[in-house]
């Protein structure tokens, strides 16, 4: 029998259940039930593309997506399709088990070395996940002694490692170098290291931090830096090498780099970029790599088709650039908010409340255009988007039939 100090609680299903709940009311926030529903904001997420892209087509229209990376437009070329098909027949569909304990394939090390040529530094390390890349690596880096600095708008997978390591984090307001350095000023001498995270083109803004300046701060300061260029590897710079090659910029004197493979590259899984020694210790020590199986012959073969087009085929990202720099302009000359975006692959179109996002991104889809809604999660609730994703594939008509939808639901 439980007595009176007996420990009670609700059942793991109650749980969950109220918390859903209060994730709908977090979406619908301002808006009334009726509102919610007409707002299209249940059918905004996990929305079925081939199924969208079957019904655009049945209609007589064409189905047109800005919500995927596919910045250099690969995923379907046939030199990749059919890398990841050779691949198939001839090793199967997985790596096996993780690569330190279960061996790994001639192609990993191939690919490893070849992004470690393209990249300018002395070596690289493919991982499972993009994601747990940064969630495996940050506290890997640091220890109680350590302090994480990290830009307020870095990626969850990147803010995610501030909760679980045993050191100290302070946030700087976005791409606030004068804020970044009055915190090393302050704070450096009470830590052994200190650990700068920033990144290449941020995801959410589509802007770059001021790179030559951070990389001053660490170096007066004796800091570490790692640059998070997840959506810049393939986009920024006159090759696609990232945001060292767009400010001209050794990247040997970035210390950490991480990247991944499923957004010019089409595929999926993490990089990480650093000198060959680093590289080494981290291939016997980090948990994310360690003990995790390797990545697919698939993923890696079809990541390597794309290098290499991207390196022979460099008109693509001029493509892209031009697919950018013409949303943005046509999206700020119809008096839509983009932000503080360069123009570059990301551009966000702000609006004033949720409701009206969700109503947007309805309209889009009816019109047979994928551009999904970003509210309440991953971006400052008063500023929920719909963030357009520029490919080499898009073409002016393209943008102009998005834009044209976007000002007629203003």
């Amino acid at each position: 029998m439980m007595g009176e100090g007996a420990v009670t609680g609700r059942s793991f299903n109650e749980v969950m259940g109220k918390r859903i709940a209060r994730a709908f009311q977090r979406a619908a926030e301002g808006m009334s039930a009726d509102e919610f529903n007409r707002s299209g904001a249940r059918e905004a997420f996990f929305a079925p593309v081939d199924a969208l892209a079957s019904a655009t087509t049945a209609q007589g229209g064409q189905f047109l997506s800005f919500g995927h990376y596919d910045y250099l437009g690969l995923t379907r070329h046939p030199a990749v399709i059919e890398a990841g098909v050779a691949a198939l027949r001839q090793h199967g569909s997985g790596a096996g088990a993780s690569r330190l304990v279960g061996g790994e394939r001639l192609a990993h090390r191939a690919l490893e070395t070849a992004m470690a040529r393209f990249l300018g530094v002395d070596a690289t390390l493919a991982v499972i996940s993009g994601y747990l890349t940064n969630l495996s690596l940050i506290p890997h880096l640091l220890t109680a002694k350590d302090l994480l600095i990290l830009d307020d708008l870095a990626h969850n997978s990147i803010a995610s490692t501030a909760r679980i390591g045993g050191y100290a984090c302070r946030t700087f307001a976005h791409n606030d170098c004068d804020a970044l350095e009055r915190i090393l000023t302050t704070e450096r001498a009470r830590y052994r290291h200190v650990l700068i995270v920033t990144e290449g083109l941020f995801s959410m803004d589509g802007d770059i931090p001021d790179l030559p300046r951070i990389l001053a701060l660490k170096e007066a300061h004796n800091a570490w830096l790692m640059l998070d260029e997840a959506h810049s590897y393939g986009v920024l710079g006159a090759t696609g090498r990232g945001i060292t090659e767009h400010f001209g910029v050794d990247p040997r004197r970035v210390d950490i780099s991480v990247g991944t493979l499923s957004k010019s590259f089409g595929a999926s899984g993490g990089l990480i970029v650093a000198a060959e020694h680093v590289i080494e210790w981290l291939r016997y020590t980090l948990p994310g790599f360690v003990f995790s199986v390797g990545l697919s012959p698939v993923a890696v073969a079809t990541v390597h088709a794309a290098l290499d087009l991207l390196i022979a085929e460099p008109e693509r990202l001029t493509r892209m650039n031009e697919a950018s720099r013409y949303f943005l302009a046509q999206a700020r000359a119809a008096g839509l908010n983009t932000g503080p975006a360069i123009g570059t692959a990301v551009v966000p179109v702000i609006f004033a409340d949720t409701q009206q996002t969700m109503l947007a991104a309805r309209r889009l889809r009816e019109a047979g255009i994928y551009a999904p809604p970003v509210a309440t999660v991953g971006v400052p609730s008063d500023s929920p988007r719909i963030r357009f994703f520029l490919t080499a594939n898009h073409t002016t008509a393209d943008i102009d039939r998005a834009i044209a939808v976007l000002v007629g639901s203003a």
